[in-house]
């Protein structure tokens, strides 16, 4: 019998598992998701990658400030559904909310938990320099990704190998696919009652905390892997950068290793080769504010960084 669902997401990571299970046949009485913010470079005011999917579906979508308050669990309790399955929403679901659902709220966390619990995970495996990541279904329960983890015979978890020049962006897309078909299988056990949760460890607990615009500055002084990490683990958004005084403030969005030494900063050759505090790495796509990404040899055409100059 199909389950009677809320679907609760924000971000375009969201959008493959709403997807896969409104084509699963479940009942989907209800998306929620957030308010819609300024984006883009006009920065005019849009609505959520969710949203607009839900209303490709013609479904109905709630978009409230915050899920506090009596007032919110009655919105909620009026959709008289079985479970909640909620994927990069960015709210925190109080208790009252958490007990609406009698079969539980599913959460899909693109990690393997409990390593990196919280808000950034794609990006602070890959800037840890981590060369597995994954996606986990968990029961949601009060703290921060500390609920138990969903399982059918094993957990219910999809590992990913992390290339060693992957960015954030090639990581979320193959997650977002990923965790869409491992939901619809979480969902087809809860519906024979066949899931079952297993407390999650605290040995190998970390978080990701939110990434802050401080910590995007490129610090050459460190070793090249963990400059080439800050880069791609930041691709494509935030964006790690640098500046020099011919190009202004410019993201890097790709790197690989390269061969050579020198000043941190210092730039070795014509084809965009830094030194590091150890080695050097390749600068490979860059992208100056308000143009497209561009491949190192294009931007170099329209804006010379010379051999010996240093990047800061």
């Amino acid at each position: 019998m199909p389950l009677r669902l809320v679907f609760m997401g924000t971000p375009e990571f969201a959008v493959p598992t709403l997807g896969a299970i409104v084509g699963g046949g479940h009942k989907m009485v209800a998306v929620y998701t957030r308010p819609p913010r300024p984006a883009g470079r006009g920065m005019s005011v849009q609505a959520s990658p969710v949203a607009h999917e839900a209303k490709r579906f013609g479904l109905p979508v709630y978009m409230p400030k915050s899920l506090q308050g009596s007032s919110a669990v009655d919105a909620v309790l009026a959709h008289h559904a079985d479970a909640a399955i909620v994927v990069a929403y960015g709210l925190i679901l109080p208790k009252p909310i958490l007990d609406v659902f009698p079969r539980g709220c599913f959460n899909l966390h693109a990690s393997l938990l409990p390593r990196w619990r919280g808000a950034a995970p794609i990006h602070r495996a890959i800037m840890a320099g981590d060369r597995e990541t994954g996606v986990t279904v968990m029961k949601l329960e009060e703290g921060l990704d500390a609920g138990p983890i969903a399982t059918v015979g094993e957990a219910m978890t999809e590992r990913v190998s992390i290339g060693p020049d992957a960015t954030a962006g090639d990581l979320h897309d193959e997650l977002a696919r990923l965790g869409a078909g491992l939901m619809l299988r979480a969902l087809a056990a809860v519906d024979k009652g066949a899931l079952r949760l297993t407390p999650q460890p605290t040995a190998g607990a970390t978080y990701a905390n939110k990434i802050e615009k401080s910590e995007t500055r490129l610090d050459w002084k460190q070793p090249w892997n963990k400059v080439h990490d800050h880069c791609r683990g930041l691709s494509p958004f935030p964006g790690a950068w640098f500046e020099s005084a011919s190009t202004g403030r410019i993201k890097v969005l790709r790197t690989t290793k390269a061969s050579g030494s020198g000043e941190p900063g210092r730039v070795l050759d014509d084809a965009l080769t830094v030194a590091c505090g150890e080695g050097a790495i390749r600068l490979l796509e860059l992208q100056r504010a308000g143009r497209q990404p561009m491949r190192a040899e294009e931007f170099l055409r329209g804006m010379p960084i010379q051999r010996g100059s240093v990047l800061h």
